[in-house]
């Protein structure tokens, strides 16, 4: 179900006579940037997962204790003399579960024409899409899956676990305090940026795959290296390999990092 606030304005302000004294005492036009806010709550039923696509924004995804549902806030702003209507909020409720698209409506692509959208989901088992084309992407203490594409702009999560497929164009890929949960698969992607991965403790069942076209890589555990002219590959199987980590890199660095083994 959609929340009714959804259509809860904020300043909309296209432009505003500013009564004062200018060459006469006329009155004189002033032009405002026009934002507004907008909340859509959602009960996912078991199989569904939520979707986020947008041209222009900076999405957050955060977790919440005891929450049953799935909350998107979404903060729009134009610059001045436009209208909303450039950036239009379009919500589908389908049987894979709700979409929302913020695209701008002209065809243009005008960076300033953007959002800044939030996520929240309950604190396990959510499933998610989020797509971008320049911005950025946050991602706190999220367990579940989540397909996340960021086309310019950076990545950074931290205290995730799960099956989380993150990729870039343009741009780095950046996690931090990363577990390893059973039947976990960590696929981190840049073309032209460094990809971090940093764990939260030493693998013990994990199969580790790095490769990297036009660059380097730097590894706290011990890879069996394929270090000579042309891609850089690095692999190793800990314990079972059940758990997956696979890292591509075009152009940059690859860098894992982990606590020694106990």
């Amino acid at each position: 179900m959609r929340d009714p606030t959804r259509a809860l304005w904020r300043a909309v302000v296209g432009t505003v006579v500013a009564w004062g004294l200018f060459a006469g005492g006329r009155p004189v036009l002033v032009a405002r940037a026009a934002t507004d806010h907008q909340r859509h709550t959602f009960a996912l039923s078991e199989g569904q997962a939520w979707s986020v696509s947008a041209d222009v924004a900076r999405v957050r995804v955060v977790t919440e204790a005891g929450r049953p549902d799935v909350r998107i806030d979404i903060t729009r702003q134009v610059p001045e003399g436009s209208a909303l209507t450039r950036l239009p909020v379009i919500v589908r409720e389908g049987l894979g579960g709700p979409e929302v698209d913020l695209r701008q409506s002209d065809g243009a692509f005008d960076p300033a024409v953007r959002a800044e959208i939030t996520v929240t989901v309950p604190a396990a088992g959510s499933r998610g899409v989020v797509a971008v084309v320049e911005g950025s992407l946050e991602i706190r203490g999220y367990r579940g899956r989540l397909d996340a594409n960021v086309q310019r702009g950076p990545i950074a999560a931290s205290d995730v676990s799960g099956v989380l497929r993150l990729e870039t164009t343009i741009g780095a890929v950046t996690v931090t305090g990363a577990r390893l949960a059973s039947g976990g698969l960590l696929r981190l992607r840049a073309f032209n940026g460094d990809v971090t991965l940093a764990l939260a403790e030493a693998p013990r069942n994990a199969r580790i795959m790095a490769l990297v076209l036009n660059g380097s890589i730097q590894s706290a555990i011990p890879l069996t290296m394929k270090d000579g002219w042309g891609p850089r590959w690095g692999e190793t199987t800990v314990g079972s390999g059940e758990q997956v980590i696979s890292m591509d890199v075009v152009t940059g660095t690859i860098r894992l990092e982990a606590p020694a083994p106990r």
